[in-house]
C-alpha cells in the first residue's frame, strides 16, 4: 500500500498538535508554579525605576486617603453647621411663639382674608393627595364613565366647577397682572436706558458758581453768601440728635448768614432737656441756632415745619435747608448746592443723594441698599435731567422759600407731606434739580419693624395724595405731557400698579394656579422676567450681585405690606394716616466722628469759648446719656400676615410637586421659606 504524498507533513502536524495539548494542560494545571519559575530578569537602572514608581504609587494613596478624610471633614462640619442652625431656628421661632401669644392682638381684615385663603389651600391640598393616590391624576374620573363612592363624585364634579368658572376667571386675572407686570418691566428699562444716556455722555447739573472750599472765614465775603435757613425737624430722637446738631453747626457758612431751628416735637421731657442742652452748648460757641417746642403736636411732621416757617424771622432768608435727624451734611453742603440757584429763578428745590453709614450692618440694611440705589441713581436723576421733577425725599434738599409759600407751605393732609409739596410746586411750574455726586450720610432701618413700618407709611401716603390732588392736576396749567407724566407714571404705575400686581401675581394668583391648573402662569413669567427686572435693579449697585436672589424673593415679601399700604391709603382706611417716627440707633462712621471732633475744636479756637459750656446741667446730663444706653430695648416679634403667606405658598408648592412643575415648585419653596424667615423676624436687627 503506498503512502499518501503528504504523509510524511501529516505526521509532523500530528505530532505538533499532541505536543500543544499537552502543554496547555500542564499550564493550566500548575498555573501558580508558573510565577515561581519565572526569573525575571533587569538592569539596576529598571529596577530602581520600578522602586521609586512603586514608592509614588504608595504615597499617592495615602493622599487619596487624606483627601478623602479632608473631605469627609468638611462634610461632618456642614452637616453640623445646618443641624445646629436648624435647631436654633426652632428655639428662636419657639422662643417668638411664646412671647407673642402673651400680647393678644387685634386681627384685621387683611389677615382675615389671608386666613382664609390659608385654611381653602389646606383643604385643596388634602383633597388632592387623595386624588393623587387614587390615580385621578392620571386618570381623571368621569360621571359617563361611572363613579364607585361620594368622594370620587365629589372631585368630578370639583373638576367641572374649576374648569368652567373658576379657571377662566383666574386666567383673565393672571392675564391682566402679567400685562401690567410687563408695562412695568419696560417702565424699568427705559428708565435704566435713560440713567446709561446721562453716564455716557457725561450729563450733569451745572452751577454758574463756584465757592471757595475750605476759604478762612476771614476772607468770606458776606454779601456772597445768601441768608440760609436750616431746619433739623425731630421727635424723641435720643439716639441721633447730637450728631445732626453738630453737623448742622459746622456748616462751612458764615455764621451771620445762616440760622439753624432744631424743630424739637419731643414729648419725652428727659429728651427735651438733652436736645435743650445741646442746643445751648452750640449758642455758646457763637453759633446761631434756636430751640423750638410745641407743646400741641398737631401736622406731624409738616406741622412742625409748617410752625417754624411762620416766625417773623424767616422772612429775612432766602433759602431753606432740611435734614432729618439721622442725617450728617457734610461740611460743604451748602457751598455745593447753593450755587445752583444762582441764574435760575425758577428753580424751587435741589435734592442730593442718600450714603448710608449702615448699609452693611445686616442682610436687611443691604436689600435697602440696593431698593435706594436703584431710586437714587436711577429714578431721581433721569427724571430730574429730562423733566425736573421728581418726588422730594423729605431731607437733604434745599428749598427756595418763595416756591414754598408760592406753593401754600407744608400740609398735613397726607403722611408723605415732602411728596404733596413737591407734587404742588411742580403744578405750579417750578423745577428741580437732582445733584447725584452730593451725598448726605444718614442711617437705614436695621429691625424689620421699623423698615415695616417706614414702607407702610411711604406707600399709604401716595395714594392719599393722589386722591386729593388728581383734580388739581387736571385743572392745572401744566403742559398735557406733564400731566399724563404725574397721573400715569409718578402715582399709577409706580405707585399703584407695581405693589398690586407683585402682591396679586406672586401670592395669590401663582399659589391659586396650582390648585386650578386649568389656569396657569407661564415660566417666563415666574423666572425671566423678575430676574431681568432684579437685574435692572441691582445695576446701580454692582458690589451687591451676590444678593439678587434674596433681593428678589425679600421684594416679593415685602409687597404683601406695600399692598395693604396701597389699599389702606386708597380707601381711606384708619391705618393710612399713622405717622410713626422710624427708629434710629445714631450709628456714625468713624471718619465722620473724626472731622466732627475737628471742626469743634476749630469752631472753639476761633469762638474762643470753652469747652465745657453748661457746667451747672452736667451731672444731670450725664444721668440722662447713661439711661441712652441702658433704656429697655423691645424684641422681635412675629408677623402674622407673613406667616399666613408662607405657609400658603409653602402649600402650593406640595401641590406643583404632584403635578412636576419644576420651576414653579422651586420658586414657590424658596419664596414661602423667605416668608417664613420674615414672619419669625430673623432679617434684621435681632434683639435678644
Amino acid at each position: 500500500m503506498s503512502r499518501p504524498p503528504n504523509y510524511e507533513f501529516q505526521e509532523w502536524w500530528n505530532k505538533q498538535r499532541a505536543k500543544d495539548h499537552a502543554d496547555d494542560h500542564f499550564s493550566s494545571s500548575n498555573s501558580d508554579n508558573i510565577t515561581f519559575l519565572t526569573v525575571n530578569i533587569q538592569s539596576p537602572d529598571s529596577a530602581g525605576a520600578a522602586a521609586a514608581a512603586g514608592k509614588d504609587r504608595s504615597r499617592s494613596a495615602r493622599q487619596l486617603s487624606w483627601i478623602y478624610l479632608l473631605k469627609l471633614n468638611r462634610i461632618a462640619h456642614s452637616l453640623a453647621f445646618v443641624t445646629n442652625g436648624f435647631i436654633t431656628l426652632i428655639r428662636t421661632a419657639n422662643r417668638r411663639i411664646a412671647t407673642s401669644s402673651d400680647s393678644p392682638r387685634s386681627e384685621s381684615k387683611f389677615y382675615k382674608i389671608i386666613k382664609f385663603f390659608l385654611i381653602l389651600s389646606v383643604c385643596l391640598l388634602f383633597f388632592e393627595l387623595v386624588a393623587y393616590f387614587r390615580g385621578w391624576h392620571f386618570s381623571p374620573p368621569t360621571l359617563e364613565a361611572g363613579v364607585e363612592d361620594s368622594v370620587e363624585y365629589i372631585y368630578v364634579k370639583w373638576l367641572e366647577i374649576r374648569s368652567n368658572y373658576l379657571a377662566p376667571l383666574l386666567q383673565c386675572l393672571a392675564n391682566v397682572c402679567i400685562v401690567l407686570f410687563l408695562i412695568q418691566s419696560v417702565d424699568r428699562f427705559v428708565l435704566v436706558l435713560g440713567c446709561f444716556y446721562i453716564k455716557i455722555r457725561g450729563l450733569k447739573p451745572v452751577a454758574e458758581m463756584e465757592y471757595e472750599q475750605d476759604a478762612a472765614y476771614e476772607s468770606m465775603n458776606p454779601d456772597d453768601y445768601p441768608m440760609v435757613l436750616v431746619q433739623i425737624p425731630m421727635c424723641n430722637e435720643r439716639e441721633v440728635y447730637q450728631q445732626s446738631i453738630a453737623a448742622a453747626c459746622i456748616q462751612d457758612w458764615p455764621r451771620e448768614r445762616m440760622l439753624i431751628q432744631i424743630l424739637d416735637d419731643s414729648n419725652d421731657a428727659d429728651v427735651q432737656f438733652l436736645i435743650r442742652a445741646e442746643v445751648q452748648k452750640w449758642q455758646q460757641r457763637g453759633i446761631h441756632i434756636i430751640y423750638r417746642h410745641r407743646l400741641i403736636r398737631t401736622g406731624y411732621k409738616a406741622g412742625n415745619l409748617r410752625s417754624a416757617m411762620s416766625c417773623d424771622y424767616v422772612k429775612d432768608y432766602e433759602f431753606v435747608a432740611i435734614f432729618d435727624a439721622d442725617f450728617q451734611p457734610a461740611p460743604d453742603f451748602l457751598k455745593n448746592t447753593i450755587p445752583y440757584f444762582k441764574g435760575k429763578e425758577d428753580l424751587a428745590l435741589v435734592q442730593t443723594r442718600w450714603a448710608f453709614v449702615n448699609k452693611e450692618e445686616n442682610l436687611l440694611t443691604r436689600l435697602q441698599n440696593i431698593n435706594l440705589a436703584f431710586h437714587f441713581e436711577v429714578e431721581q436723576q433721569v427724571n430730574g435731567w429730562f423733566i425736573n421733577f421728581f418726588g422730594f425725599n423729605g431731607t437733604a434738599g434745599v428749598w427756595r422759600i418763595k416756591a414754598l409759600e408760592d406753593c401754600g407751605g407744608w400740609l398735613d393732609r397726607t403722611t408723605v407731606e415732602d411728596m404733596d409739596i413737591a407734587v404742588r410746586a411742580h403744578l405750579c411750574g417750578w423745577k428741580f434739580i437732582y445733584l447725584n455726586d452730593v451725598k448726605c450720610l444718614c442711617e437705614l432701618p436695621e429691625s424689620y419693624e421699623a423698615y415695616k413700618k417706614q414702607q407702610h407709611r411711604w406707600h399709604s401716603g401716595p395714594m392719599q395724595l393722589f386722591r386729593l390732588c388728581f383734580v388739581d392736576i387736571l385743572h392745572s396749567k401744566v403742559s398735557l405731557a406733564k400731566k399724563a407724566n404725574l397721573i400715569f407714571l409718578f402715582f399709577l404705575l409706580r405707585k399703584l400698579i407695581l405693589p398690586f400686581y407683585s402682591f396679586t401675581l406672586f401670592c395669590i394668583i401663582l399659589p391659586l394656579t396650582m390648585f386650578l391648573p386649568e389656569a396657569q402662569l407661564p415660566f417666563w413669567v415666574v423666572c425671566y422676567i423678575p430676574g431681568i427686572v432684579s437685574i435692572l435693579n441691582i445695576l446701580p449697585c454692582p458690589q451687591s450681585f451676590p444678593f439678587i436672589v434674596p433681593y428678589l424673593l425679600f421684594e416679593n415679601t415685602m409687597s404683601v405690606t406695600k399692598f395693604n399700604a396701597m389699599i389702606s391709603g386708597l380707601f381711606q382706611l384708619g391705618s393710612s394716616y399713622e405717622w410713626i417716627v422710624t427708629k434710629k440707633l445714631g450709628r456714625s462712621s468713624e471718619a465722620d466722628l473724626v472731622a466732627i471732633v475737628e471742626n469743634e475744636s476749630s469752631t472753639l479756637l476761633e469762638g474762643g469759648v470753652p469747652k465745657s459750656s453748661s457746667e451747672s446741667g452736667l451731672a444731670e446730663l450725664n444721668k440722662l446719656e447713661i439711661t441712652k444706653k441702658s433704656g429697655r430695648k423691645k424684641g422681635n416679634r412675629l408677623y402674622r400676615k407673613e406667616l399666613g403667606l408662607s405657609f400658603i405658598l409653602l402649600t402650593a408648592s406640595v401641590r406643583s410637586l404632584l403635578s412636576a412643575q419644576g420651576i414653579h415648585f422651586y420658586f414657590l419653596l424658596f419664596q414661602g421659606i423667605t416668608f417664613l424667615v420674615v414672619g419669625l423676624d430673623l432679617i434684621g436687627e435681632q434683639v435678644s
